[in-house]
């Protein structure tokens, strides 16, 4: 049974962080809060973890799962990313915006799209999230956390716990999140001279990032 860590939302426990940590070292699930809705996210490099992660997800690899980086210059190692390109994530993040960009080497190439080689990346705006990266020492693979055949994502830890007792090993419940997905904005056509383009509007605000 997934377990169930009641974590301060100003002050995170760091005990509790510390055991979540070692719960991803070990190929688990763990279901987070962020600044947009809760996400379930999986280790980096560990691939039965990913694999579990689209399945409990119910998405195929065609899916855009994402980075959960710290911070700009971690979310840079992981995209190429040019001059105009930084500028707007720079005016972005932290936030609740999610960016497509061209995948570097560091990512895993079964982790980027398969035809794209593109891969999501953020820079959540939550303090344990923020604080449980800090701990795990480098990004978490991520999707939102939205039910199979469902459209909107579940917002209360308890309820995750009860759906995903046997998929997942701990929710964080931090308490109620921002019941809206992130904005999604793809910037590969930036490289080319091109624009933005929005995939989905979120609760990131368009104008407040200059488009």
């Amino acid at each position: 049974m997934a377990q169930h860590f009641e974590i301060h939302p100003d002050n995170p426990q760091v005990r509790l962080l510390k055991q979540t940590v070692a719960l991803l070292g070990q190929g688990k699930l763990v279901a987070v809060p962020t600044d947009s809705s809760y996400a379930l996210v999986c280790h980096l490099d560990d691939k039965a973890a990913a694999d579990l992660l689209r399945r409990t997800r119910g998405v195929d690899d065609k899916h855009h799962l994402t980075l959960l980086c710290r911070d700009l210059s971690e979310l840079a190692n992981y995209a190429r990313v040019d001059n105009k390109q930084y500028r707007l994530l720079k005016a972005a993040t932290p936030g609740p915006y999610t960016f497509i960009l061209e995948a570097s080497k560091e990512v895993p190439r079964r982790l980027s799209h398969p035809s794209r080689k593109t891969i999501g990346l953020r820079v959540p705006d939550h303090k344990t999230l923020q604080a449980l990266l800090e701990l795990h020492g480098g990004p978490l693979l991520a999707t939102t956390l939205i039910p199979p055949g469902e459209t909107e994502p579940l917002n209360d830890a308890h309820a995750i716990r009860d759906m995903f007792e046997h998929q997942i090993a701990a929710v964080l419940d931090a308490g109620a999140c921002p019941l809206e997905p992130t904005t999604v904005i793809d910037l590969t056509e930036m490289g080319n001279g091109g624009d933005p383009v929005l995939v989905r509007q979120g609760r990131g605000d368009l104008a407040s990032i200059g488009l």
